[in-house]
């Protein structure tokens, strides 16, 4: 196993080395800006989240971000975060939540991962995204995250740098973007669970416009 995680290591190092040496301007199709995203998706209302601070953004280093409290009912909120990266040959690449939440106070309690279906392009189809809770203090979270590019949705944060290099030199893209969603845990984990499983496959099929296939 130690093997494995070396050799795959030293590829990522390898592939990440020629991506960030590749010279050629990217051809990324137009998409709409995550500003235009919907405030109101199915019976979900959104309202802008707290702004980044100036620190927290150069750390991201995404080129737009949404972060958004979506609210079906009273007590059933949810975030929603999305960090889109037009290209990741310069050094701004995605940063994992698995770094970002412990860093802001929240304890991994259990990770996992989850198969949800979805509606895309007119077709149902499953995706697998990982499922995360964390705990701070007597609050808890269920958090779900994945990594999207080029119509492609991978939970494993490997395997979607090894598609980065992929693309790159396929296609010459190296544009992506993660999406997190988080609901509270407010006395109820499958209740947590529930909710941000219906909130993504509200929101899933309208990513298409801002996350360029």
């Amino acid at each position: 196993m130690t093997r494995r995680i070396l050799i795959l290591s030293l590829l990522l190092l390898l592939g990440a080395a020629y991506v960030a040496k590749a010279s050629k301007t990217e051809q990324v199709p137009p998409r709409d800006s995550l500003a235009h995203f919907p405030m109101q998706i199915q019976n979900w209302s959104g309202q802008e989240g707290q702004p980044f601070s100036a620190d927290v953004l150069a750390v991201l280093g995404a080129d737009e971000i949404l972060n958004r409290v979506y609210d079906a009912a009273r007590g059933s909120a949810v975030g929603l975060y999305i960090g889109y990266y037009q290209s990741q040959r310069q050094g701004d690449t995605i940063h994992s939540p698995l770094n970002c939440l412990p860093g802001s106070g929240w304890e991994p309690v259990s990770k996992d991962y989850l198969t949800i279906p979805v509606e895309s392009r007119g077709n149902t189809e499953p995706i697998m995204v990982n499922r995360y809770v964390v705990q701070k203090g007597l609050d808890r979270q269920v958090v779900l995250y994945w990594y999207q590019s080029h119509g492609r949705v991978v939970a494993n944060e490997y395997r979607s740098k090894l598609f980065m290099v992929y693309d790159a030199v396929r296609l010459n893209r190296t544009d992506a973007a993660l999406v997190r969603v988080i609901s509270p845990d407010l006395g109820s984990e499958s209740v947590a669970n529930e909710r941000a499983v219906s909130f993504v496959k509200a929101m899933f099929p309208l990513l298409d416009r801002y996350l360029p296939s």
